[in-house]
């Protein structure tokens, strides 16, 4: 059985870049329908608007694409719970804790981002990997 991954914002975000090198790594993660959550789509539409300057039109199309291409986890009280357990346990951030908690909630085993430590494995399941690192 494939692996089931994650991927965070800031691999969205690279992946929608003019940086070829990292549009060209990163493109694999996402061809068997990746998880993000509701935050990434959030924190996303964020950085699309604020630092990309795209217009809210190809925002929702961003978006909209992100939502056909990823399963989307959703952001729960219980995610948020999880995530304060996380943080304590961790001692990640806030942000990094509710991705990790997203991930573990939906059952990934590979969690994608350059955030956390490379190969760290969290709760004995999900296995953080920087594509950058590889």
């Amino acid at each position: 059985m494939p692996a089931k991954v994650f991927i965070d914002t800031n691999l969205v975000i690279y992946s929608l870049g003019k940086n070829s090198d990292k549009v060209e790594l990163l493109a694999p993660l996402f061809t068997h329908r990746p998880t993000i959550s509701t935050q990434v789509l959030s924190e996303t539409a964020n950085v699309a608007r604020k630092k990309l300057g795209m217009p809210l039109v190809e925002i929702g199309k961003l978006l909209t694409m992100l939502e056909a291409t990823c399963a989307v986890a959703l952001v729960s009280p219980a995610t948020t719970q999880r995530a304060i357990y996380i943080a304590g346990r961790y001692e990640f951030s806030w942000f990094d804790s509710l991705i990790v908690a997203s991930a573990l909630e939906v059952d990934c085993d590979t969690l994608y981002t350059e955030d956390l430590q490379h190969g760290q494995v969290i709760e004995d399941r999900l296995t953080v990997i920087n594509p950058f690192s590889i």
